[in-house]
C-alpha cells in the first residue's frame, strides 16, 4: 500500500474530509499522517483521526509560520496533549520558515529547539519544515548532542543540501508533488537520497502533482508522485509503493492493520 506521510485533510479547504479519506482508500492510500499546524487546528485534525482511526496516524507541533508571541504558552498546551493520549507518532510539523518573513526568526528558531527537546523527552520522531531556513535548522542540530530521527518533509534542496543534513543523522526525504514540476531539481537528486531514505506524501491540500498542478490537493493524488518517482527509479510503481511504506512504518512505527481481524 501507499501511505501519505503528510497530509492536511482536516483544514477548510475540505468542506467534507471523511470523503477525501474514501476517495484516497479508493486510490490504493492505505494510511495517512496528519501533522498539525497551530492550536486552531488541533480539534478539526483530531476529530478527523478519531473518525478514522484505522487508517490515519497524528503529529503534534507548531508550524514555524504559526510562532507568534504566545508560542511558549502553545508548546506547553501541545505537550500536555502528548502526555494524555500515547498515539502521537511524531512532533511535527515543526522547523523555520524564512521565505516570506524573517520578522520571527528567533522565536521560530527557538520554538523549533524547544521542539526538538520535546521529541527527544518523548521518543518521537520529527517532522521537520524548511523553507529557506536550512541554515537555521542546522544550527539549531548543532546544540544537541543526540537528535531524533527526522523526515524532512517537502524536501525541494540539492544534493549540496541532503549532504548537509545528513551531516547530522541518517534522515529521511520527504518527496510530494514538487518532483512533477517541470523546474523540479528533484529527478536528479532522488538516487543520492536513495530508496531507503524516501517518504511519500501529499502536503495537501497544497502542492498538487501533474496532472492536477493548480488544483486543491489531496490524498488520491499520491498515486501520481509515486508513478513519478518509479520512473526516475527504474523500479515498477508497486515496488516503490512497498519500499516507501516500510519507510514509513519504520519511521512512525504504524502497526500492520489486520483488515480481516
Amino acid at each position: 500500500m501507499i501511505i501519505d506521510t503528510h497530509t492536511h485533510l482536516y483544514l477548510p479547504e475540505f468542506d467534507n474530509p471523511d470523503a477525501a479519506v474514501e476517495r484516497a482508500l479508493a486510490a490504493g492510500v492505505g494510511h495517512m499522517v496528519l501533522p498539525n499546524v497551530d492550536m486552531t487546528t488541533l480539534e478539526p485534525m483530531l476529530a478527523l483521526h478519531n473518525r478514522h482511526r484505522d487508517c490515519t496516524s497524528v503529529a503534534m507541533g507548531l508550524h514555524p509560520t504559526e510562532v507568534g508571541p504566545e508560542w511558549e504558552a502553545d508548546l506547553q498546551h501541545i505537550e500536555r496533549l502528548i502526555n494524555e493520549r500515547d498515539d502521537y507518532v511524531a512532533v511535527g510539523e515543526i522547523g523555520v520558515d524564512l521565505y516570506w518573513d524573517t520578522t520571527h526568526r528567533k522565536e521560530q528558531r527557538s520554538a523549533f529547539a524547544a521542539q526538538v527537546d520535546m521529541a527527544l523527552r518523548h521518543g518521537l520522531p520529527l517532522i521537520i519544515h524548511c523553507r529557506e531556513g536550512l541554515d537555521d535548522i542546522l544550527d539549531v542540530f548543532s546544540s544537541f548532542s543526540k537528535l531524533p530521527e527526522a523526515v524532512f518533509h517537502s524536501f525541494g534542496g540539492d544534493e549540496a543540501d541532503v549532504d548537509r543534513i545528513r551531516r547530522y543523522g541518517d534522515f529521511y526525504f520527504g518527496i510530494n508533488g514538487i518532483v512533477t514540476f517541470k523546474n523540479s531539481r528533484l529527478r536528479e537528486v532522488i538516487p543520492s537520497i536513495g530508496l531507503d531514505r524516501i517518504l511519500l506524501e501529499t502536503d495537501a491540500p497544497y502542492l498538487a502533482p501533474v496532472p492536477h498542478r493548480g488544483k486543491r490537493n489531496e490524498s488520491a493524488y499520491i498515486v501520481h508522485t509515486a508513478a513519478y518517482v518509479a520512473d526516475i527509479a527504474g523500479v515498477s510503481v508497486d515496488e516503490i509503493a512497498g519500499i516507501t511504506e516500510r519507510n514509513a512504518r519504520q519511521l512512525f512505527n504504524i502497526p500492520i492493520v489486520d483488515q480481516n481481524a
